[in-house]
């Protein structure tokens, strides 16, 4: 299992996770959901539910991928396999991101 945390303009929304089997569950914080002046990450993970499950990648996390030579370079960089997005995410989303939203790895102790 795979943890990172989400923010959003800089404050911890919540947190994506990826299991062993390789699904994924978002789950907004207590106290993002708490605050109604708080809104939700993306148009396609709203507050109205606390956790969204999937199987694949959600499609908001997804698209803030490099994609092409750009995806190349930064895998073969950073000695990522092509096909794990969640690394990708991490390595990528953390501090240069398009948009609101920021993506950072939870280390295990």
């Amino acid at each position: 299992m795979r943890q990172a945390k989400i923010l959003y303009k800089d404050e911890e929304a919540g947190v994506l996770t990826q299991h062993d089997d390789g699904s994924f569950t978002f789950r907004y914080l207590d106290t993002w959901m708490a605050d109604n002046k708080k809104a939700g990450i993306s148009l396609t993970l709203p507050k109205i539910e606390q956790e969204y499950h999937s199987q694949f990648l959600f499609p908001f996390f997804y698209n803030m991928l490099p994609e092409g030579s750009n995806k190349q370079v930064v895998c073969k960089h950073n000695r990522i396999d092509q096909n794990d997005y969640f690394g990708l995410l991490i390595t990528t989303a953390k501090s240069d991101s398009i948009g609101a939203v920021r993506v950072i790895k939870i280390e295990k102790p």
